[in-house]
């Protein structure tokens, strides 16, 4: 009987130490460039998680990164990102205008600009990415005006955040 436990032991604990925990978190990086006048973003997300995520919000197969990748997967990524991602700039809600994406490794990068933002005093982030698939999400936002940087974690019970810069 000793010898069945010290078995299982030996068998049930390299077993457990090769199974992995999945961790759920995107980036957000907001940026208030005065010299353009205008906030610049760039939101980086693991590539499966955005990949199965959209692919079940609309009911195709992005096959990202192969030869039989969507072409138009770009119209696919905004129209998620613009239902999944709100800006209020000084408390006016403003549109993204979607300028790309880039695949590094297995992250996504999508670049962002709100245009025409002569200063900021104020940016409530709302960040929905991923919460429909995976609860455990997590969104970080990280955001630097002028000198001022300000970070929050967004979850699916925290989804916006007002953040306030002063001079």
């Amino acid at each position: 009987m000793k010898l069945k436990k010290h078995f299982l032991l030996v068998l049930i604990i390299p077993l457990l130490s090769f199974s992995t925990h999945k961790y759920y978190l995107s980036l957000t990086q907001i940026k208030f460039k005065e010299s353009a006048k205008s906030v610049q973003i760039i939101t980086s997300v693991f590539m499966d998680d955005i990949e199965l995520e959209v692919n079940k919000e609309f009911d195709i197969n992005l096959q990202l990164t192969t030869k039989k990748e969507l072409a138009n997967n770009d119209f696919y990524f905004e129209k998620y990102l613009k239902n999944a991602l709100a800006f209020k700039i000084n408390e006016v809600t403003k549109q993204f205008k979607y300028i790309g994406k880039e695949y590094e490794g297995d992250l996504v990068y999508f670049y962002l600009e709100i245009e025409e933002i002569p200063d900021v005093q104020s940016i409530i982030v709302e960040s929905k990415l991923l919460l429909k698939n995976f609860p455990e999400q997590q969104n970080l936002i990280k955001s630097k005006v002028g000198n001022t940087n300000k970070s929050v974690l967004l979850t699916a019970k925290n989804q916006e955040e007002k953040l306030i810069y002063t001079n």
